[in-house]
């Protein structure tokens, strides 16, 4: 987050992938959007979330990358504080910060949030 002005997304590059993401993963058995926000941004990113700041900010639906017609992918996010130094960690290639003037380089589904942050002057 851009403490002075707006916020802004970290992205990550997947291994073996071409598209640029946001953070995140799916659930294992058994947790719930928090743990899993707190275990993901840990695996892929390196810092800690801190519970008690997580604050959901939306679902988004859209066509899913590199997937025949008709296949959506689901996205429910959420913002946090974390504590810690950003590195990238297990399958993460590559990691930047990105505003809306990089919405030509995200995903179907990151575009949604991208244009829900934008109207909200968030980005």
């Amino acid at each position: 987050m851009d403490r002075n002005k707006r916020q802004q997304t970290t992205q990550h590059k997947i291994k073996r992938q071409n598209s640029i993401l946001i953070p995140g993963g799916k659930r294992d058995e058994g947790e719930n959007d928090k743990q899993t926000l707190i275990r993901e941004i840990k695996e892929e990113l390196s810092v800690d979330i801190m519970p008690d700041s997580i604050n959901y900010m939306g679902t988004y639906n859209a066509q899913a990358d590199d997937h025949k017609k008709g296949i959506i992918v689901k996205m429910t996010c959420y913002t946090a504080e974390y504590s810690g130094d950003l590195a990238t960690a297990n399958e993460i290639e590559e990691m930047k910060w990105i505003d809306y003037n990089d919405y030509d380089k995200i995903s179907y589904v990151d575009k949604v949030i991208f244009d829900h942050l934008h109207f909200q002057n968030r980005i």
